[in-house]
């Protein structure tokens, strides 16, 4: 895969997957960016340079909206363009919710998503200017699942998803493909736990095959990949058959009572857009669903 040509914003890239994610992208050619709060940046950068590839740093934080933008004017002034955008930066506050303080919750939110849009929107206008884009966003399988103690960052991950779903669709027509990555990597909490065997294979460079792969001209959109230790998996939102209750309006003893039918996961499908969920509903009572704005525009 060859991105001679291409420019990269690798958020977070000072250490770990975000290092692993930018190194790939300029082994493969691409001119990248390296986002960092610190000097960690600089370091990633100068390791690039000095194995022949092309990279600048970028130190600031994804929180700051007027900084992100100037990283990417900068970006553009210095290269012309931006082609991809790797949203990876974040941070943890792991506790369970009955200790978390709202301070903590709000900080991992503003991060992880509002970091991510911040970001987005300072590159968005480039994209659909140029009609060439690729976006990924680090979502979790803490979002997707859940996970003990990581109600902030499960929220912040799957706000990310929901980020992703309405991006893809508006940035369709300009060949801006949104995707997300949903990484397993070592961790320092896991050293001592996991067996050092294992802790290899969940190096962060097992993963960045699939930002690779979601960054490509090739690339998908509305996806949700799964990566970690060589291993490959596909997420999705679906959504069941269902059932349609008479009753105006139907009552909840009913649903209750037909509780499985609901749950039947025969059948169920992967809807293209919100409004298809209005379209089934509406076609069990007998209705044809009108066109949205969106498909009328």
């Amino acid at each position: 895969m060859d991105l001679n040509g291409r420019v990269a914003i690798v958020t977070g890239a000072g250490g770990g997957l975000g290092r692993a994610h930018a190194q790939l992208l300029a082994r493969r050619g691409a001119r990248v960016v390296v986002n960092d709060l610190g000097v960690a940046a600089e370091t990633v950068a100068a390791e690039i340079a000095a194995a022949g590839g092309q990279a600048r740093a970028a130190l600031g934080s994804v929180t700051d909206a007027a900084c992100m933008k100037e990283m990417v004017d900068k970006t553009l002034e210095t290269w012309g363009r931006v082609d991809i955008l790797i949203n990876n930066a974040g941070i943890l506050r792991d506790k369970t919710f009955a200790k978390m303080s709202l301070d903590d919750f709000r900080l991992v939110v503003d991060v992880h998503l509002m970091g991510a849009a911040n970001c987005t929107k300072a590159v968005w206008d480039a994209m659909r200017e140029q009609k060439y884009g690729r976006i990924v966003m680090t979502t979790s399988s803490s979002g997707l699942y859940g996970n003990f103690g990581q109600s902030n960052y499960g929220a912040a991950k799957m706000a990310l998803v929901g980020l992703m779903q309405t991006l893809a669709l508006e940035g369709d027509r300009y060949d801006i493909r949104v995707n997300c990555i949903a990484p397993t990597a070592a961790t320092q909490m896991m050293e001592g736990i996991v067996p050092r065997e294992q802790l290899a294979m969940l190096r962060p460079e097992f993963v960045s095959p699939a930002v690779l792969a979601l960054v490509s001209e090739q690339a998908p959109t509305r996806t949700i990949v799964c990566a970690g230790a060589g291993g490959f998996e596909m997420a999705n939102v679906t959504l069941t058959q269902g059932l349609h209750l008479p009753g105006d309006p139907p009552s909840a003893e009913a649903l209750l009572a037909r509780w499985a039918e609901l749950a039947d996961r025969r059948g169920e499908t992967l809807p293209d857009r919100g409004w298809a969920q209005s379209e089934l509903e509406l076609k069990k009572a007998g209705f044809v669903a009108p066109q949205t704005q969106a498909e009328v525009a």
